[in-house]
C-alpha cells in the first residue's frame, strides 16, 4: 500500500488499459479527510497485495481525477480490467473499503 499522493499520474489510456485489479485514490497529503481514511484503508487493504495501487494527488486541473469525475476526497476507484467496479468517496470505515475490494481481487 502506498502512503503518499503523488503528483505523477499514469495517463488516463494507461489505466484503462491495465489488466487485473488496481485501486486509485485521489486526495492531497495534506487533506484530513485523507489523513483520516488511512487507518481505515490499511486496515481493508490487508491481504490484498495483489491490487495494484495508485496514490494520486488532486486538484484543479489535474486530468486524470477530472477524467473520473472525482469532486471529494479520498476518492477510492476500484478498477478490474481497467474498467470501474466500485467507488468509495471519504471512507471512515475498513468495511466500507473492504467491500470494493471484495469486488475486484479475486482472492478478496
Amino acid at each position: 500500500m502506498k502512503t503518499r499522493y503523488t503528483a505523477e499520474a499514469p495517463q488516463r489510456a494507461e489505466i484503462d488499459a491495465l489488466k487485473g485489479a488496481v485501486m486509485l485514490e485521489f486526495g492531497a497529503n495534506w487533506c484530513g479527510h485523507c489523513m483520516a481514511a488511512q487507518a481505515p484503508l490499511a486496515e481493508a487493504y490487508a491481504g490484498h497485495d495483489g491490487v495494484a495501487h495508485y496514490k494520486v494527488e488532486d486538484g484543479p486541473g489535474r486530468p486524470l481525477g477530472r477524467s473520473f469525475r472525482v469532486k471529494l476526497w479520498p476518492t477510492m476507484i476500484f478498477l478490474r480490467d481497467g474498467q470501474e467496479v466500485a467507488r468509495v468517496v471519504r471512507p471512515l470505515a475498513p468495511d466500507d473499503i473492504a467491500a470494493a475490494f471484495a469486488q475486484i481481487d479475486i482472492k478478496g
